[in-house]
């Protein structure tokens, strides 16, 4: 971590709004990410970001290293989404049935709905980081940042993301040929 964004942490712990602003333009768009790959939810995934760095904002003063600090916003946004994403499966089953049901996109294929439903299958940790690389397109380093991971961590989540991934893509892509 260069010496900056170091002391723009160090800042942001120690009480800083500005350098805490800083980071909020810099890391919301992965924090969202990470919100969203395990909410699949666009305006739930908004509200816990929201939450989350509002959290962060009370709490700053935990954290110890600042380089660290990144890590530690992806927790929060992490632990706050499955909070979230519990609290859904909680509610009686008749009461979701009357929920109203978000409608796909007209221009959805085949192809997308079933990589739309394979990504939803992994593991919440997985969808993150295949969101985080595949569709916001950030390189390993700022990942492993962002989810407090080791190269080599992130390295086999992705590889077995992407194998359970293509596993039930399969039978679509050969249906194609």
């Amino acid at each position: 971590m260069d010496a900056n964004k170091r002391e723009q942490y160090q800042a942001a712990i120690h009480g800083d709004r500005e350098a805490f602003e800083m980071i909020i333009r810099t890391q919301s768009r992965g924090l969202f990410a990470i919100a969203y790959g395990i909410l699949q939810n666009r305006e739930e995934a908004e509200d816990v970001v929201q939450d989350s760095l509002v959290k962060a904002w009370r709490t700053r003063r935990r954290v110890r290293d600042p380089e660290k600090f990144p890590a530690w916003l992806a927790t929060i946004v992490r632990h706050r989404s499955r909070d979230i994403f519990r609290k859904r499966y909680a509610v009686p089953l008749s009461e979701q049935i009357t929920e109203p049901i978000e409608p796909e996109p007209s221009d959805t294929t085949a192809l997308d709905r079933q990589l739309y439903s394979a990504l939803a299958a992994l593991p919440q940790l997985h969808r993150a980081a295949v969101t985080l690389r595949y569709f916001e397109e950030m390189d390993y380093h700022t990942i492993e940042n962002t989810l407090g991971l080791t190269n080599g961590a992130l390295r086999g989540i992705l590889g077995r993301a992407l194998t359970s991934m293509r596993k039930q893509l399969r039978p679509v892509l050969a249906s194609m040929d």
